[in-house]
């Protein structure tokens, strides 16, 4: 099947879950395509228990097997989306909640992964389907970064205060280079790298790099962008300046080893805080941004609908059934309890309100980075159980979390300006 099938198959079956979701089930746009693509999965799988002879679920499994989702995602459709993301965060905003931003993406993601990691090893030994304790951390280090595309996606049917919408989509943009990289680190532990990749020195050398080198990069190629937009008046040229700054950066970004993700989040920033006031006029404005936000909707559409579908290949057994019904409590109780540690640790500090805890607990939503890195991990033992979770962690997330963000919000946020 050539990729212009495949693009028809999966653009086609996401024009008609979308009008049938607008039409009939009236859910928000990204979950709806998720909870279709789930159905009809579990439809075709029922048709095969009744009808033997037919097997179509075989068939689109045969289809999405053709997908490497963790290729699609990690090499392509994730610059798009991250950059789409950053673009529209107000800087100035980000600027005055940068503090909070920062913990709850570093210190929030160490935390729920070391929390995640020994919580899934002991639930694992004690339901008698044991994983080693080193994939449980890689297991921590995956889903405990919020999502990007996902909490921006929720984020659109939810009224909350600018805080706290900022401290929300400036995490999730921030904390998945930190999940990256943390997931990185503790791969090259699971699976037996060389001593030498494994000492301290080695780990904070690809920390800094990573992360450092990322943003880096993130930051000249956008102001380089930004100089050749300011120094035009020329929309469609402009255009394909933003088009080729995220895919030559993120490009350069894997070619040189650095967060591509961390030089989208740089770039997009820059461009959406320097290129409105100084490079562009407001036709280009006009053009740029819509059409950034069109790639937003349609990859989304794609992305969610895909990790509905996906759910054909993954092979369910009871043992991985248990610890996946285990893992959703323990991953939105280690978020929980994450996120708890910056209000001890700044006491005094009107930027972490307790009260908001159950809503920023709530709305960690992630999505299709968490099962790509899952797809990602190299065969072993233990990868049906962390690929399952992850399935059930993301699907649970999603649906349920995302679909009830603005009722956890009118029952908790702490609506009152900040000292």
């Amino acid at each position: 099947m050539s990729i212009l099938d495949l693009c028809a198959i999966l653009l086609t079956l996401s024009a008609v879950f979308g009008w049938l979701n607008r039409k009939f089930v009236l859910l928000p746009h990204a979950i709806g395509l998720l909870v279709m693509g789930v159905v009809a999965s579990l439809v075709l799988v029922a048709l095969d228990a009744m009808l033997p002879d037919h097997r179509a679920s075989a068939t689109l499994g045969k289809v999405l097997g053709q997908i490497d989702f963790s290729a699609v995602v990690m090499d392509g459709m994730l610059a798009f989306l991250i950059f789409a993301g950053a673009l529209h965060v107000d800087v100035g905003k980000l600027r005055n909640h940068a503090v909070p931003v920062l913990v709850l993406a570093i210190l929030g993601t160490v935390v729920s992964t070391a929390i995640v990691g020994c919580g899934f090893w002991t639930v694992a030994q004690l339901s008698g389907h044991p994983v080693p304790l080193v994939w449980a951390l890689v297991f921590g280090a995956l889903i405990s970064p919020t999502d990007p595309v996902a909490v921006m996606s929720t984020l659109r049917t939810v009224s909350i205060p600018d805080r706290l919408e900022v401290q929300l989509q400036g995490e999730s943009l921030f904390n998945d280079g930190v999940g990256i990289v943390l997931f990185t680190v503790l791969l090259r532990f699971a699976t037996g790298a060389p001593a030498a990749e494994t000492t301290p020195l080695a780990v904070g050398e690809l920390l800094l790099v990573e992360a450092g080198g990322g943003l880096l990069l993130g930051l000249v190629s956008g102001y380089l962008a930004y100089r050749a937009m300011r120094a035009i008046d020329d929309y469609p040229v402009e255009v394909l300046i933003t088009l080729a700054l995220v895919t030559a950066t993120y490009a350069t970004a894997e070619a040189i080893h650095v967060s591509g993700p961390l030089a989208m989040v740089a770039a997009g920033l820059l461009i959406g805080d320097r290129g409105p006031r100084y490079a562009m006029s407001d036709n280009t404005q006009k053009y740029v941004f819509a059409l950034w936000t069109l790639v937003d909707e349609v990859l989304n559409s794609i992305l969610f609908l895909l990790i509905g579908l996906e759910v054909l290949l993954v092979s369910f057994d009871g043992g991985n059934i248990v610890l996946a019904v285990l893992a959703v409590p323990l991953v939105i109780a280690a978020r929980g309890a994450s996120l708890a540690v910056p209000p001890v640790l700044f006491l005094r500090s009107p930027q972490f309100a307790v009260r908001n805890i159950p809503f920023l607990t709530w709305a960690g939503v992630r999505g299709g980075i968490s099962v790509a890195l899952a797809l990602a991990v190299p065969d072993n033992p233990a990868k049906s159980a962390i690929l399952v979770s992850t399935y059930a962690v993301v699907l649970f997330s999603i649906v349920v979390q995302g679909s009830t963000l603005g009722w956890m919000a009118r029952r908790t946020v702490d609506l009152s300006p900040p000292a």
